[in-house]
């Protein structure tokens, strides 16, 4: 590996890991937690020293909200990666800015 992660590689590692259909509902209910241990660490400002002391901290919490989100995406069957390109064309559109999204990157 080169180091590099695309929504694409990480969405298809998360529904071969976890992909429980029958539950949708704990899936938001796990997000919503992971919403607030995130607040809770952002509130305390609690970053990570070091790559292996994460836990409990912005960092840890982060990588949390995202695997649910892209868990949910997979049991809607939603293509994170053409959600995420289509959205910026309308936010450049409603957000005018000088920085463009690059795609296929």
């Amino acid at each position: 590996m080169d180091g590099k992660i695309t929504v694409k590689y990480l969405q298809n590692y998360i529904k071969q890991k976890d992909f429980n259909p029958e539950l949708i509902k704990d899936y938001f209910l796990k997000l919503s937690e992971e919403v607030g241990e995130l607040s809770r660490a952002m509130r305390k400002g609690l970053k990570a020293e070091s790559i292996e002391d994460i836990k409990g901290t912005i960092d840890e919490e982060l990588w949390d909200v995202i695997y649910y989100t892209l868990a949910i995406a997979n049991l809607y069957d939603v293509d994170m990666e053409q959600v995420i390109k289509a959205k910026e064309k309308i936010n450049q559109v409603k957000y005018p800015s000088s920085i463009i999204f690059e795609e296929n990157r």
